[in-house]
Order: structure tokens, then C-alpha cells, then sequence
């Protein structure tokens, strides 16, 4: 048992300093203009799920993360700048909910939109901490006890812009946090 928490312990760090160099890496490129978009056709809700499913294993003890699909499921959109976008705000909903949680994340396709919403109830933002939420660097005060280096929510923010989407957020302290990202189908992005 000891070993296999060293274990586990040595996988998250390696994790995070991952992630961290990830998000360096992203930063560089987003300003260097280097992030193409790739555009494909795929299953989100195939996509939705593999991610839960990858993400399961940073969630706390008694954390549960529920999805639920409406709607259509096959949609055009950069597949890998979404799935980074979703790693964000799970990770992130995970990383700042109580230990028995529940996290949802619902996905709703339309003819005219692609919504997906990414809910918790864990600590949330403070009115104050809500108007910078979305700059670099910037961390919001009561999360400095936890790790992270306030480039998360910005890429997140990059990424929504650069696929023409918007991300919106409603919040309250202890209550939990609720992002909700839309794109316009391509359908409508043509007319």
C-alpha cells in the first residue's frame, strides 16, 4: 500500500509538471501565433466521455463526475484544442470542489450551436476575483493554498477565441462555478 501511494504521489507530480510546461509551451505559441486550427469532424460525445474517463483519476476520494448529452453528437470543431479546453475546466473543477463533490458537464448540439457546460460546487470565485478571472497569471484569492499557476483559465479563454466561440462563467462563493462555452455550427458560421 505504501509503495503504490509513492507511486501515485510521483505520478501526480510528473503530472503537474506537465501540465505546467504544457501551459508555458501554450502561451508561447498563442502569442507567437503558432496555434493552427484544425478542424475535423467527430463524436463530442465520444470525446466527452474518453476525457471523464482520463480525468477520473485526479478527482478526489468521493468527487463524481456525471455527463449528460442532448441533442446531435457529430460536430466540426479543432478536436484536440477542445479536448485541452475540457482537460482545463475539469481539471480545475476538480482541483477546487470538496471532497465529495459532484461535478457535471452537459453537452447540448444544436443546428445553430454546440454549448457544453462544465458545473461544480465547490469553493467558487468572489465578485472581486470574477473581473480578472480570465488574465494571465492572475489567481484568485481564495486559491492560493492551491497549486496552480493562473494560466489555465486564460489559455482556456485563447482557445475558445481562436475557434470563435465564447466562454462565459457565473459564480458564488461556496456555492460552486458554472462555465458555459458555445460555438456556432458551421452551418451557421457560413451564413
Amino acid at each position: 500500500d505504501k509503495r503504490d501511494k509513492h507511486i501515485g504521489r510521483i505520478k501526480s507530480s510528473v503530472n503537474n509538471l506537465s501540465g505546467i510546461l504544457n501551459e508555458f509551451l501554450s502561451i508561447g505559441r498563442i502569442e507567437d501565433g503558432k496555434i493552427v486550427i484544425h478542424e475535423n469532424y467527430f463524436n463530442i460525445r465520444e470525446l466527452v466521455i474518453s476525457i471523464c474517463q482520463e480525468i477520473k483519476v485526479l478527482a478526489k476520494s468521493k468527487q463524481r463526475l456525471e455527463h449528460t448529452f442532448s441533442g446531435g453528437e457529430m460536430v466540426t470543431l479543432d478536436s484536440s484544442l477542445l479536448r485541452n479546453i475540457l482537460i482545463n475546466l475539469l481539471s480545475n473543477a476538480i482541483k477546487f470542489s470538496h471532497e465529495d463533490g459532484l461535478i457535471k458537464v452537459s453537452v447540448d448540439v444544436t443546428d445553430e450551436h454546440i454549448t457544453l457546460n462544465i458545473q461544480d460546487q465547490g469553493i467558487g470565485i468572489s465578485a472581486k476575483d470574477q473581473e480578472h478571472l480570465f488574465e494571465r497569471f492572475f489567481r484568485a484569492t481564495n486559491a492560493t493554498n492551491i497549486p496552480g499557476t493562473g494560466l489555465g483559465l486564460h489559455i482556456v479563454a485563447k482557445y475558445v477565441e481562436l475557434m470563435h466561440g465564447q466562454v462565459q462563467f457565473s459564480s458564488e462563493l461556496e456555492k460552486g462555478t458554472c462555465f458555459t462555452i458555445t460555438f456556432q455550427t458551421q452551418t451557421q458560421l457560413q451564413s
